[in-house]
């Protein structure tokens, strides 16, 4: 029996003057969620599952809605909280930061996650979707850095450079196989 995971990283978002909870879409994104929703309206999707941040949801909403499905929001795959008042991490820091972060799991900034944390909280959360999904097509509402820590606690070469070259939207298909993990890039 397989299980498929689409991993959808959410569109382009808003970058000012919002939290991490209430940063929408740009309207470029908006355009990106109507990609995603072509790309995997045909995919037999039987649930899904969003990050509680408004711009994952909002990528697979369209999506949902052409399914009749409503969208289960789980706490545990929100982005990683960055820093204290969970707030952005300014673009001229964010490289060195991630660095910083994945040279050690157990690196973070003041009042922030490390990675071994933001993983295993969201690790945990992808299991119990596995276990109550076994065998079904499952979408996630995700954000990049999580999408990658979670990929990464299966297969190791998700790591920094994987998470530099995924893009705004972007899908990854894992499959869940017995004791097998496959993985690969949806074309949007």
């Amino acid at each position: 029996m397989t299980t498929y995971i689409y991993m959808v990283r959410h569109g382009d978002s808003l970058r000012t003057g919002m939290d991490e909870w209430t940063r929408g879409l740009s309207p470029k994104g908006k355009e990106d969620a109507r990609r995603v929703t072509e790309c995997l309206k045909d995919e037999g999707i039987d649930v899904l599952y969003s990050s509680p941040y408004i711009r994952a949801s909002d990528t697979i909403a369209d999506l949902a809605d052409q399914l009749g499905k409503e969208i289960t929001h789980i706490e545990d795959l929100r982005e990683k909280v960055w820093m204290e008042g969970n707030r952005q991490l300014p673009d001229e820091d964010l490289l060195h930061e991630l660095q910083k972060m994945y040279a050690d799991s157990n690196y973070a900034l003041p009042g922030g996650e490390s990675n071994r944390e933001c993983q295993a909280r969201a690790v945990k959360a992808l299991q119990e979707i596995l276990r109550d999904h076994a065998g079904e097509r499952v979408a996630i509402g995700t954000h990049g850095l999580v999408m990658a820590l979670m990929m990464s606690y299966f297969a190791p070469e998700y790591d920094l450079d994987f998470l530099l070259q995924t893009t705004k939207p972007d899908i990854y298909v894992m499959e869940f196989k017995e004791d097998e993990v496959l993985v690969r890039r949806m074309p949007l």
